[in-house]
């Protein structure tokens, strides 16, 4: 009988579950939940999104869509489970993320070839075994871990979320950056010069929690606190999560001096996350500085920002490019964990540690991903020698150049895309 083990139940672990499952296999899939959480987790539900609602964009030509579409053709069951639940987020695909989280939860649970264990994994057992605890592996695994691969660790944050009915309406208004997507997709809390001034000022000065993390240079770009930003510069916020460009206000004609953008929580829109304000500014500093953007002044806050410890392994020396543990090859180590960073690199790697854990189990050869592929660049990149190794969310940057050089821009996306698109379907084929 074909049986694994996956410890975790988050984005990779789920993902790996059901994959092997389908494939026949016997899955015991170890996760606390309900008994225990960690710091960042609320629901009793699997699979729960801890920061933002959003998977990222769904344009082919970025590189998080062309992941998107290689996990379509490779068969994620999460990818298909978020379509399902999505909300509207303009060219992103972003989720109701209690409905998202029941319904995965459901799936795992009602699968004949799962068998759910709550409790808290204390160490690796042996056989095959897909590691998927994420980045905030509790103790005493986390040092089990760290021995074996040696851990190291980052810090991340997560925006605050608003009630829909606080926002004042009459200081903000709907549409999609760009016209891309319905009107309605995201809420636009626009700032005169003379607000976004006394905004900023009053961000950089504000009091923040646990300042002594950020001293320690170890935060991570992609999640990188408010307040942090605004400090690399005045124009900072408006050149990153409060741009206008895009955005002209329907009332006035004109676009603001900058603009903080507001997306749907969830499918009844009676929540809203506040799109790239990930902070770490004390409860109290969260109330009154982002109070002064005007569309905010009443807000009603359903979960204020909050930082925590990331942690991951040194995958250059640890792991091969399969996402295998180098010493124990019955050992894959799937999702944040293994040195990606972002939900759907997290579900990516749970596919593929899942399709080799299949043709582990059957006595086959691992089949490596192309290069040219998304997925297959990030494995590449995790396995590589790297001093300064850190976790890398999907970007086109990874790829191989198009040869002979396309100087269009566009075009040059188009043919990484087809070409990607061209390779996976073809590795899909042979496994």
């Amino acid at each position: 009988m074909r049986e694994c083990t996956v410890i975790g139940a988050g984005l990779a672990g789920s993902e790996a579950a059901l994959t092997l499952a389908d494939a026949g296999v016997k899955v015991r899939l170890v996760d606390c939940k309900p008994l225990i959480k960690s710091p960042a987790h609320s629901s009793d539900d699997f699979c729960e999104l801890v920061c933002s609602n959003s998977l990222k964009s769904n344009d082919k030509l970025t590189a998080h869509g062309l992941l998107k579409e290689e996990l379509r053709l490779l068969g994620s069951k999460l990818i298909a489970e978020a379509e399902k639940c999505a909300v509207p987020a303009g060219s992103a695909l972003a989720v109701d993320r209690v409905r998202f989280a029941r319904s995965v939860t459901e799936k795992l649970r009602s699968h004949d070839n799962i068998e759910i264990v709550c409790e808290k994994a204390i160490k690796l057992p042996s056989g095959p075994t897909i590691l998927a605890t994420g980045p905030l592996t509790l103790s005493p695994l986390d040092e089990e871990i760290k021995e074996l691969f040696g851990a190291m660790h980052f810090y991340d944050a997560e925006a605050p979320i608003v009630s829909a009915e606080s926002i004042d309406k009459d200081n903000a208004y709907f549409a999609a950056r760009y016209g891309k997507g319905s009107d309605s997709d995201y809420l636009n809390c626009p700032l005169t010069k003379e607000e976004y001034e006394l905004f900023y000022e009053e961000l950089i000065n504000a009091e923040r929690a646990d300042k002594h993390e950020f001293e320690k240079g170890e935060i991570f770009e992609g999640c990188m606190p408010v307040e942090v930003m605004a400090r690399r510069g005045k124009d900072a916020l408006r050149f990153g999560p409060m741009k206008p460009v895009g955005l002209t206000d329907p009332r006035t004609g004109k676009r603001a001096y900058a603009v903080l953008q507001l997306r749907k929580e969830n499918a009844a829109g009676d929540m809203y996350n506040l799109v790239g304000f990930q902070t770490n500014l004390k409860i109290g500093e969260q109330k009154r500085v982002f109070g002064l953007i005007p569309a905010l002044k009443n807000a009603e806050y359903m979960r204020f920002g909050v930082m925590h410890r990331n942690s991951f392994v040194n995958a250059p020396s640890s792991l091969d490019r399969f996402f295998r543990s180098r010493v124990r090859k019955d050992l894959f180590v799937a999702g944040q964990l293994g040195g990606v960073e972002g939900y759907v690199e997290s579900i990516a790697t749970g596919k593929f540690t899942a399709l080799c854990m299949i043709r582990m189990l059957d006595g086959k050869e691992l089949l490596p991903l192309p290069e040219t592929t998304v997925l297959g660049a990030l494995a590449a990149y995790i396995s590589s020698p790297n001093e300064n190794f850190q976790p890398m969310n999907a970007n086109y940057g990874l790829l191989p150049p198009i040869t002979p050089h396309i100087r269009d821009k566009q075009l040059r996306k188009q043919a990484m895309y087809e070409r990607a698109v061209g390779a996976i379907k073809d590795y899909s084929e042979s496994i």
